[in-house]
């Protein structure tokens, strides 16, 4: 009984109506994973092809997945004891091997990329296996089940690493596969089962400020490509119209975001029946176009202040309206998904970035930044206006539960 209360002392302690806070370990964390954007949104603007999109694309997946399942595993755990912020530590040293294999992850470092993705992803739900008392049976079998499944996905992980060209894309796209559809079938495996939807206790709290750290790492790695770059260049008219341009674009998504769609994010999860199904919705899935968008929207920003004049050419046109459209497409969905209604305001948004794309061609990359971010202010003006009015009206129950289980 005594190695069961060692063991489950290691877990986060639960009191009602009061969050967990996020913890300094796990913001030491993230450290790595601004390296890791970063890395992303370099390769992805030097082999900007169909087949170096599909490539970065999927290592994109790979870093988000890496990241949010260990946010599952200290919504669990807590990363206050010594045993868990050791094991956090020991994660960042695989996270800065699998950052710095990034830009040639499809080249010479393959299997450095395979390696640590595989060992940090199975090494933890291990961890959290070997940390959960006996008598915590329904959170066993969820680490069982967890640990199964990127068992399996780390064998792909692995074969890809020793393959060649197409051959390590098609195994590393299985493996992805395997390990995003693992929570939608909520980690089914012979013998045990599936898990129940009840079986997934989170601390909503927590996880929504995750995620929104998350925002502010991808949308900080915007801004310093945008400073960085600019830094580099002469400071002409054009640079500096394309420099403001790119700043208040960040701006424009840091208020769509957090104005109220975070806060309201978490604390409907905060008080849903069902935190589980809602964490494995709106946190793990839906923000994964949100945080792409916003390295989508760096890579054009830097494509902007290089060369603003002239024609935009496809790079330009694809990257300057592809990541506010990836963006808003995640927000409005992450926002149906915690107040029940699709946001008007983004979905003129998504509109008229698509009707932009008929004649972005013809636009300056400058010009065309500016339109973007036109729209982006418009979105977050004209939902600051609904909101302040929809505050003003009566309040009515929304149906969270049903939303967050769509």
């Amino acid at each position: 009984m005594a190695g069961d209360d060692q063991h489950g002392a290691l877990f986060r302690p639960l009191v009602p109506n009061q969050h967990s806070r996020v913890t300094y370990a796990e913001l030491f964390f993230d450290l790595v994973f601004v390296f890791a954007v970063t890395q992303i949104s370099h390769t992805l603007l030097g082999r900007f092809t169909p087949l170096g999109a599909a490539q970065t694309t999927l290592l994109f997946l790979a870093v988000w997945w890496v990241w949010v399942y260990t946010s599952w595993i200290t919504n669990w755990l807590n990363p206050e004891t010594t045993p868990v912020r050791v094991m956090l530590f020991v994660l960042m040293l695989g996270g800065l091997v699998l950052s710095t294999s990034i830009p040639q992850a499809f080249e010479s470092r393959g299997l450095w990329f395979a390696v640590a993705y595989a060992a940090m992803q199975v090494s933890k739900t291990v961890f959290l296996l070997v940390s959960t008392p006996p008598a915590r049976t329904l959170a066993r079998l969820n680490a069982i089940r967890i640990t199964t499944w990127l068992s399996v996905s780390g064998v792909f992980w692995i074969a890809g690493g020793f393959a060649e060209g197409q051959a390590r894309l098609a195994f590393w796209a299985v493996a992805l596969g395997i390990e995003y559809l693992s929570p939608a079938v909520r980690f089914w495996i012979p013998k045990y089962g599936a898990s129940s939807i009840e079986d997934w206790t989170v601390e909503g709290g927590h996880m929504a400020e995750r995620c929104a750290l998350f925002v502010i790492i991808a949308l900080g790695e915007s801004i310093v490509v945008t400073g960085a770059t600019f830094a580099d260049l002469t400071w002409t008219a054009e640079t500096l119209g394309a420099f403001a341009s790119s700043f208040i674009g960040s701006l424009a998504m840091w208020w769509i975001y957090f104005h109220r769609g975070a806060e309201a994010g978490s604390e409907l999860i905060s008080r849903s029946s069902e935190p589980g199904r809602l964490a494995r919705l709106a946190y793990t899935y839906l923000h994964m176009p949100i945080v792409a968008g916003i390295i989508l929207s760096a890579v054009a920003d830097e494509l902007v202040l290089k060369h603003p004049g002239g024609h935009s050419d496809l790079k330009t046109v694809l990257s300057a309206i592809g990541g506010p459209l990836l963006f808003l497409l995640g927000t409005i969905l992450f926002k149906h998904t915690i107040r029940g209604w699709l946001q008007l305001s983004h979905g003129v948004g998504i509109i008229a970035l698509g009707v932009l794309v008929w004649f972005a061609g013809e636009m300056s990359p400058l010009l065309l930044s500016i339109v973007t971010t036109a729209i982006m202010i418009i979105v977050a003006a004209w939902e600051s206006i609904s909101l302040k009015s929809e505050a003003a009206k009566p309040r009515r129950e929304q149906p969270h539960s049903e939303a967050g289980s769509t």
